[in-house]
């Protein structure tokens, strides 16, 4: 499996799961609020915070398809939050300031190549884009690491962007999403993960719109390499994406839980050191139900098994029965092989 590396972070197998927080547009073009998005970004323990960068009138049409979930004219509400170059570079400083790494996710080549003339580390694109080429390809020359979310998309187009893209940038990491707003978690799809590692090589990740962070947590327990989920301060701000955002006390506990996760993800199955103590005081061994006399033959009627398991282990019990006892055994005793003939 291919690592990716973004500044000074591995991703990949073996490698601490990548968390973004997705500000996207939930500051409503208020550049305060989206300072205050980083500043809690960086406080939860993400390891990006996320924005959206939008020229509106070179990524559509002004009278173009409008979303229900969206509720407005999609141009007319990417106008009122989009922020300007200006704030992306303040924004930028506050995440390094911050200790936090700054991205942001362009929709047009204008936006693109304003994104890379200020430094950003790494381009990550949306669903709407999986099947822009033109785009894609446009990215990919700027030979920075590129994470594509593959959302409302087939395997065979996601196959398609792949051999595109790798012609000219093989930094990639693929998403798997699914692009609704809340999606229900029958639609999120976690396997698809596993299957999208196996069939392009790459780290995958998942860019999440469910509710809470179960299907986050989930993607990490099947080798996720990175996690995207909307991030907002407040649910009851206005926005399309509020309602499918965490909150910095769950995004908190989301670092937390991936952190536990990983830890967790181990596929060696032995007896730990830190086990024995248990297992000697929880395992059974062979011992005496009754007095039983020199000479005497055991059978299941003078011996059994109990705990603690410091004797005679229970699994050797068929090897037990039917010697002799080399000596008297008193009623309520560990047997030893000792103790037989």
């Amino acid at each position: 499996m291919k690592r990716i590396k973004i500044d000074n972070h591995w991703i990949g197998e073996r490698c601490p799961v990548f968390i973004i927080a997705e500000a996207g547009i939930n500051h409503n073009g208020d550049y305060r609020k989206a300072l205050e998005l980083v500043d809690a970004a960086a406080e939860c323990g993400a390891d990006a915070v996320k924005f959206q960068t939008h020229l509106p009138e070179h990524e559509m049409l002004r009278e173009g398809f409008s979303a229900g979930y969206i509720g407005q004219s999609f141009f007319d509400l990417l106008k009122k939050c989009q922020l300007s170059e200006i704030d992306h570079l303040r924004l930028m400083q506050r995440a390094k300031k911050k200790k936090i790494m700054f991205l942001s996710t362009p929709f047009s080549r204008e936006a693109v190549d304003f994104l890379d003339r200020i430094g950003i580390a790494a381009f990550k694109t949306g669903s709407g884009e999986l099947t822009n080429i033109p785009l894609l390809e446009h990215i990919a020359k700027k030979n920075k690491p590129m994470i594509i979310s593959t959302g409302m998309s087939s395997m065979t187009e996601i196959g398609n962007t792949v051999k595109a893209i790798t012609k000219l940038n093989k930094e990639i990491i693929l998403m798997q999403c699914t692009s609704t707003y809340p999606a229900e978690y029958k639609n999120i799809n976690l396997a698809v993960i596993k299957i999208l590692k196996k069939r392009f090589g790459f780290p995958v990740g998942l860019s999440d719109h469910s509710y809470g962070m179960y299907t986050a947590l989930g993607a990490v327990a099947l080798g996720a390499a990175m996690i995207e989920k909307h991030f907002t301060l407040n649910r009851s701000w206005p926005g399309p994406d509020q309602k499918a955002s965490i909150t910095p006390r769950e995004l908190q506990e989301l670092v937390r839980g991936t952190k536990a996760l990983q830890q967790a993800l181990g596929n060696k199955k032995n007896i730990l050191r830190e086990e024995i103590p248990v297992r000697k005081m929880a395992n059974e061994s062979v011992v005496s139900l009754r007095d039983i006399n020199a000479g005497e033959r055991l059978t299941l009627s003078n011996v059994w098994v109990k705990r603690p398991g410091t004797g005679i282990p229970a699994a050797s019990l068929k090897n037990v029965i039917g010697r002799s006892a080399r000596k008297q055994i008193r009623i309520n005793s560990l047997i030893k092989w000792s103790d037989l003939q």
